[in-house]
């Protein structure tokens, strides 16, 4: 299946800082997904896009735009598989959203959509996404779920191939690389911000 978009520029800047509401975009994911796994994935990685963007010290302004980059990135995936993230991206376009939210989340699979993660907001969706699942995985298995989950616990099941194995080792690295993080901090942070269950 060939993902790529074909392109590298999306949206328009004249738009930056145009967004839609929490209430919004989450009728679009109810209105696109039916899944609840894979919505509770992007509830949680568009929560952990805006504690992140919250530790910096940004706005609320653009935690919010980065909540929405996180929440809205596998939107088209379960009812446009084959056309997932250009659906999506022309969606948003279509309703003139911020061209950084766009360009976020069509850069969070490089080698899938062949598009490069450019900006903080970029690498960071690239960073979270495969992780926040694999942790997610883990805490399943967990009775206490994440409480007291510990890093090498983590790394553990990052080795085990056969554990969740439709996460890519691979892209977890290379987003790691491209953020400039190291991976503990990275499943530190996931770890103390990602809720075990979203209602």
């Amino acid at each position: 299946m060939n993902l790529h978009l074909g392109r590298s520029t999306f949206g328009n800047s004249k738009n930056l800082g145009n967004v839609i509401s929490q209430e919004e975009a989450l009728n679009l994911l109810r209105e696109w997904v039916k899944n609840d796994k894979l919505i509770l994935h992007m509830k949680q990685v568009g929560l952990l896009m805006k504690a992140w963007a919250r530790t910096k010290g940004y706005s609320e302004e653009d935690q919010h735009r980065w909540y929405l980059a996180g929440l809205l990135h596998d939107a088209d995936w379960e009812k446009y598989p084959d056309q997932h993230c250009k659906v999506i991206i022309e969606e948003l376009e279509n309703r003139e959203i911020d061209s950084e939210i766009i360009h976020a989340i069509a850069s969070h699979g490089p080698k899938y959509f062949g598009v490069q993660p450019e900006t903080e907001m970029d690498k960071m969706l690239y960073a979270f996404d495969e992780l926040s699942g694999l942790i997610h995985a883990y805490s399943l298995m967990r009775p206490t779920a994440y409480e007291g989950m510990e890093i090498k616990g983590v790394r553990k099941r990052l080795k085990d191939k056969s554990f969740a194995a439709q996460v890519s080792r691979e892209d977890i690295a290379d987003a790691c690389e491209r953020a400039n993080i190291e991976l503990n901090v990275l499943i530190e942070f996931i770890i103390q911000h990602q809720p075990d269950s979203i209602n």
